[in-house]
């Protein structure tokens, strides 16, 4: 993709930091990080464990606030958002995907892809014909009525992701989707990602420390002792 300066930026990180305090110890955990990500580019972070990469995804989906720094979703500045206008931004305008599924255990595929829909306060009803397309896309048409423990674990990272389409977001943030899958099961997970990005054109920033679930994506960067070591 050529990233000039004609693509809208979706995502951008100005001098980011995180500390975090541990008793009389500060952990400077992000060191300004400055990234800009333009609307429909696939992105993966990679990183060793605790290098900050995970941090950093839920900084810009608005999950943690950043020590100092600046972050812009679709221009808007995150830290000019009151509370509630940063909770709509989540359930509209951003998808989560993460890597133990977080499943409600006793709610069909259907009810669990429809959350986001609930916590909004829509109607479930102007969702129906949404819901067949999504639950087609991720292939899980004849397992609607199944709970969680019905399914593989493919198959609940799949209702995972079709949660985090429901609201039609322009973003999906994943962290590690596919570390909990088997390699052929995780790689049919990342090949689903790589067609809602190229057919939907959704942005999809994941966190993975897997080079072959990393090469999905269309440009990778590398975060190591809080830094962006190169992109």
């Amino acid at each position: 993709m050529n990233r000039g300066e004609t693509l809208e930026k979706i995502i951008e990180t100005i001098g980011l930091y995180k500390t975090y305090q541990l008793g009389n110890i500060e952990v400077e955990v992000l060191k300004d990080i400055n990234l800009t990500i333009p609307k429909g580019e696939f992105v993966s972070i990679m990183g060793p464990s605790g290098s900050g990469k995970s941090t950093l995804l839920y900084l810009i989906g608005g999950l943690d606030q950043p020590t100092s720094g600046s972050i812009r979703i679709k221009g808007k500045e995150l830290s000019d958002m009151k509370d509630q206008e940063q909770s709509i931004m989540r359930r509209r305008e951003v998808g989560f995907v993460f890597q133990f599924y977080n499943l409600i255990p006793n709610l069909s595929v259907e009810e669990n892809t429809l959350l986001p829909v609930l916590l909004d306060g829509k109607r479930i009803k102007e969702y129906q014909q949404r819901l067949d397309e999504i639950l087609e896309v991720v292939g899980l048409s004849d397992r609607r009525k199944h709970t969680p423990r019905e399914l593989s674990g493919g198959q609940q990272q799949r209702v995972a992701i079709a949660r985090a389409l429901i609201n039609e977001p322009d973003i999906i943030l994943a962290d590690e989707p596919i570390g909990n899958l088997d390699s052929k099961t995780g790689m049919e997970v990342m090949a689903l990602l790589q067609t809602i990005n190229r057919e939907k054109g959704k942005t999809i920033v994941q966190v993975t420390h897997s080079r072959e679930a990393a090469a999905y994506g269309q440009r990778t960067i590398h975060v190591r002792d809080g830094k962006v070591e190169e992109q």
